[in-house]
């Protein structure tokens, strides 16, 4: 069997990981669930052979399949360290790659943690998988050991992390290498389409529930999702959307989970079963395995399909399990956004990738939420995962029309359309500004030399993340951006680095700098994709016209 080729956004990551590692130790990538987080530490543990890799884990099932992926894209053997399963703690005779979970390395083993058996200096790198819960202290115990070798490099992967993991994980690494987003892989034709639908239940109430460790408690959480009539409105509301398409359903409790699936068999016998973290790991497999070939069109789970469980005929998750926490939302949705198995890989056009899902048994997927009284929770929706580069104001437009429509909406496209909403009244109001301002020319003389970056680029500001709060610009980048009329302090610092990485990609594409777009502005041409030399072309020809503007552009 031939190694599987990576995409070409994984070949970004592991190029941008590297790239950091040349000046700091530890650094973080975020990408999507479904984004194959897997395959992008492999080929980093390839690449950094003969070093041997240390890669560690939360839990038994994710073990396993990174031994199956590092053997598929990267040949490479492991050894496991995992409950009663050891491996040598000598280099020698032993394999490349160690795969542990963080509980096993933190466990006693003679009088020491099992960490203790490993030699920090034998160790090129270690890779966190679910780097979010990093900053526990077991793991924080596992960084600590393994960077005594201050020649060992750190690389946490995770996936849409909330505003408390970012603002956590700012301190335990150095760096950000990359952060894609869930839409940017959307837009890239590698994952499908996420389409949101609310239904409304009236004895939903979730107003007086307390929030504990960032998130709704979940036995206040528990008790109102048990209530036979909410139950019964999540079953039947679920039976009236799904029609045969396979579904998972996320639930607040056991007990649920279990009611639940008993409903919807009354609905239709055998359409649906249940799995929960007490299972018998026999019977969960054997479940699994029923759902994964359609046998069973609904599970409905407890706690363990959030992470590790891939399933790409997923094309519906019922929420029956609302959250604050915007990553275990994206856990939960990411279930059900990769194409079917072979339909993308190997295309290498993004309109090719977006067509063939398009054409598929599966050209979305379906999130349902239940909407009731949220009081003064601020609950997660798909919007709040895929507006990661949007505007706060857009989503919540997008969440208001979504909720307004009653029926699935195609929620990229209600993100994308807000925020060109927002930046048209904001367009419009900077115009009438300028109108305003244009009456006192005859009293008021005044200049400017500063640029809006963004409005040039014709590119949309980014959201400062938790991870960048605190942070400033070098003085050699302030530097940079001053020379090209920007006030470095008039952004925060995502957006500074932002601007500075847009330049440099536009010097390395060949395109205009940003001096030739302000003057080409005045002229009337908006074009921020116009290379170099077409824009030298064109004010060459402005410039033997002595500036004035050409009857023809």
């Amino acid at each position: 069997m031939s190694t599987p080729q990576l995409r070409d956004y994984q070949n970004e990551t592991i190029d941008s990981v590297f790239k950091e590692w040349e000046a700091v130790q530890r650094t973080l990538a975020v990408v999507p669930t479904g984004g194959g987080k897997s395959a992008i530490a492999a080929e980093v543990i390839r690449r950094i052979q003969p070093a041997r890799a240390l890669f560690v884990c939360h839990r038994e099932e994710l073990v396993w399949q990174f031994r199956t992926t590092l053997k598929r894209f990267a040949n490479l053997d492991a050894d496991i360290e995992m409950a009663d399963i050891h491996t040598g703690p000598s280099l020698f005779n032993s394999a490349p790659v160690v795969i542990a979970t963080v509980q096993t390395l933190n466990a006693n083993w003679g009088g020491r943690t099992r960490m203790g058996k490993f030699k920090p200096e034998e160790f090129g790198v270690l890779v966190c998988d679910e780097f979010h819960h990093a900053v526990a202290p077991t793991w924080k115990n596992v960084m600590n050991y393994m960077t005594q070798n201050p020649k060992l490099k750190v690389l946490g992967i995770t996936a849409t992390p909330d505003r408390a993991d970012e603002l956590a994980l700012g301190q335990i690494c150095d760096t950000v290498a990359i952060d894609i987003e869930i839409l940017d892989l959307i837009d890239r034709g590698w994952l499908v389409p996420v389409e949101q639908q609310f239904v409304e239940i009236a004895g939903l109430d979730f107003s007086d529930m307390r929030t504990t460790a960032g998130d709704l408690n979940g036995a206040d959480l528990a008790a109102v999702m048990e209530s036979e009539k909410n139950l019964q409105g999540v079953a039947s509301s679920s039976m009236q959307i799904i029609g045969d398409r396979r579904s998972i359903v996320f639930t607040a409790s056991v007990k649920q989970a279990e009611v639940l699936s008993n409903i919807f068999n009354r609905h239709k016998t055998g359409m649906a079963d249940w799995v929960c973290g007490m299972t018998n790991k026999d019977t969960r497999r054997a479940t699994l395995e029923k759902f994964k070939e359609g046998s069973v069109q609904v599970i409905c789970n407890c706690g363990v399909l959030t992470e590790g469980f891939d399933d790409p005929g997923v094309s519906v998750i019922i929420m029956a399990r609302p959250t604050k926490s915007r990553s275990l939302y994206a856990q939960m949705a990411g279930r059900s956004t990769r194409p079917l198995p072979g339909l993308v890989d190997g295309l290498t056009d993004q309109d090719a990738r977006k067509a063939a899902i398009a054409s598929s048994t599966k050209p979305s997927c379906l999130i349902v939420d239940f909407v009731g009284n949220s009081g003064k929770h601020k609950l997660m929706t798909s919007a709040d995962i895929l507006g990661g580069k949007v505007s706060d104001d857009a989503i919540v437009r997008a969440i208001k029309v979504a909720k307004a429509k009653g029926v699935p909406v195609r929620i990229s496209e209600e993100l994308l359309a807000a925020e060109a909403a927002i930046r048209k009244e904001a367009e419009e109001r900077r115009l009438a500004e300028e109108a305003r301002k244009a009456k006192l020319v005859a009293k008021v003389k005044y200049s400017t030399k500063t640029v809006n970056p963004f409005d040039l680029f014709q590119i949309a500001p980014t959201k400062e993340r938790g991870w960048d709060q605190g942070k400033v610009l070098s003085e050699k980048q302030k530097a940079l951006l001053m020379k090209q009329g920007i006030n470095p302090e008039s952004m925060p610092y995502a957006q500074g680095k932002q601007v500075l990485n847009e330049m440099f990609r536009r010097w390395d594409k060949k395109l205009a700098t940003m001096g030739q777009l302000k003057v080409l502005k005045r002229y009337g041409y908006t074009d921020a994709n116009i290379t170099f030399e077409q824009a030298s072309g064109i004010l060459n020809r402005l410039s033997g016209n002595h500036w004035k503007p050409l009857t023809t552009k």
